[in-house]
């Protein structure tokens, strides 16, 4: 909800005046009342700063959130839903289960080491998977393109 300054300040003089009038009933001076009401001002103010510096970040984060709305593919079937070139699907759905598995991991930014520890192959199986993987790609695009 947006931060309304001329409600706000509505509000706070209603309250305000209150307070002084039973400061007034309690015998409290007029200096000492104006000190408050100098004291309360200066803290409404740096509130209203605070919620109207939080309301822009609040949109800020807000317009972010809604620019990323799609989310990080968390299965070798969601990577595959995400994917809208035609042609690219149809090179990846004739690729191994292996090779889409570390390709998914790339994506979530496993390192090659830490793919190669968690699928229990070496390091040099992985970097190969992906080689044949780029050549396989590139080989039917260039062969589309001709």
């Amino acid at each position: 909800m947006a931060y309304n300054h001329g409600k706000a300040e509505r509000k706070w003089k209603l309250w305000k005046e209150k307070e002084e009038k039973i400061l007034r009933d309690s015998g409290v001076s007029e200096d000492m009342i104006e000190e408050i009401r100098l004291y309360d001002r200066q803290a409404f103010n740096s509130d209203r700063r605070y919620y109207e510096r939080a309301q822009e970040t609040g949109t800020y984060l807000d317009t972010v959130a809604a620019s990323t709305d799609q989310a990080e593919p968390k299965t070798v079937q969601d990577f595959l839903d995400h994917i809208e070139n035609q042609e690219l699907y149809h090179v990846l759905i004739t690729v191994d289960r292996l090779t889409l598995q570390i390709v998914l991991m790339k994506i979530q930014g496993y390192s090659t080491h830490e793919i190669a520890r968690y699928l229990k192959i070496t390091e040099k199986a992985v970097y190969r998977r992906m080689d044949r993987l780029k050549e396989k790609i590139k080989k039917y695009f260039n062969m589309r393109g001709n």
